[in-house]
C-alpha cells in the first residue's frame, strides 16, 4: 500500500511524463520555420526545458479528492455507490474507499500533508491543483444539513502550507462527486434543485477559502460528466438508454 507521499509523488511525476510524452510526441509537426524561432530543436526533446516556456507560465501539480483521499470521515457520494453496485465498471473492480488515504492518514498524522508540500516544493513547481470533496464539507450536500469543520480545517491547513511554500492553490469546486444523498432525493443534475445547493455550497468554500484562494474552477470536465454519467453510464451517476439505473441518452445527456 502506498503512503500518501509516495502516491501523490507517483501522480506529479506521471502529470510531467504526460506533458514530456506529448512533445517527444509531435516530431511530425515540426519543420524549418519551427527551429529558425524556437530556442530548442523541435526534433530533439531533450532540448526542451523550463526555458522553453514564457516567464509567466505556470507549473504545476493535480489530483482530485477522490481519488486520493479516501473515504473515512465523509458522507457517501456518487462515485461510492457506483462502485460499489457496479463494480465490474472498474476495470479493476477499484474504487476510492482507500486510493491515498490522505485523510485518514492526516488525522492519524496531522503533519503528513506537510511532506506533501514539500516533495511540490522540491519539484519547483508554481501551483497545486485540489479538488473539495462536496460531502466532506456538507454531509447531508445542502446547507441546511451542517457543516463538517473536520473537513473545513483538512483543507484549511493545506491551502496555508501551499501559500506558505509559495505554491498557489488551484481548487476546483466539483469534480464528478455528487453528495449521494442529493440523488436519493431529487435525481442529483437531473434537477433544478441541484443549482440552489450548488451555489450554497459554492458560497460556503469562497467565504472559508476566499481570502487564499485566488483561482477556481467551477466544474470539471463538464462534457466528460455529461457523456459517460448520462450518455454511456460509464461514469456516475450510471445513467443511460438501456443502463440498469435507468435514463434516456436522448434527453438526458
Amino acid at each position: 500500500m502506498f503512503s500518501t507521499m509516495e502516491c501523490q509523488k507517483a501522480q506529479f511525476f506521471v502529470t510531467i511524463l504526460v506533458i514530456l510524452f506529448g512533445v517527444s510526441s509531435s516530431k511530425n509537426v515540426c519543420n524549418p520555420a519551427c527551429k529558425a524561432k524556437e530556442s530548442f530543436n523541435c526534433d530533439d526533446p531533450l532540448t526542451f526545458n523550463r526555458t522553453s516556456f514564457p516567464k509567466n507560465f505556470t507549473f504545476g501539480a493535480a489530483t482530485s479528492a477522490y481519488q486520493i483521499e479516501g473515504a473515512a470521515h465523509r458522507a457517501l457520494n456518487g462515485w461510492d455507490y457506483f462502485t460499489h453496485r457496479y463494480p465490474e465498471k472498474v476495470p479493476d473492480r477499484s474504487s476510492g474507499d482507500l486510493a491515498c488515504d490522505s485523510f485518514d492518514l492526516y488525522k492519524v498524522r496531522g503533519d503528513l500533508y506537510k511532506e506533501d508540500v514539500k516533495l511540490l516544493k522540491r519539484m519547483k513547481v508554481q501551483a497545486y491543483r485540489l479538488s473539495i470533496a462536496w460531502s466532506r464539507i456538507l454531509p447531508k450536500g445542502r446547507l441546511i444539513g451542517g457543516i463538517d469543520e473536520n473537513g473545513i480545517k483538512y483543507y484549511n491547513n493545506l491551502i496555508n502550507e501551499l501559500k506558505g511554500n509559495g505554491i498557489e492553490p488551484y481548487v476546483t469546486i466539483f469534480h464528478w462527486d455528487v453528495p449521494q444523498t442529493l440523488e436519493d432525493e431529487y435525481g442529483g443534475f437531473l434537477s433544478r434543485r441541484i443549482v440552489e445547493d450548488y451555489k450554497n455550497y459554492a458560497e460556503l468554500l469562497f467565504q472559508r477559502f476566499g481570502d487564499r484562494v485566488k483561482f477556481w474552477i467551477t466544474l470539471n470536465q463538464p462534457y466528460s460528466l455529461a457523456s459517460k454519467g448520462y450518455g454511456d453510464g460509464s461514469y456516475p451517476p450510471g445513467r443511460c438508454t438501456g443502463c440498469e439505473f435507468g435514463g434516456n441518452s436522448g434527453t438526458e445527456l
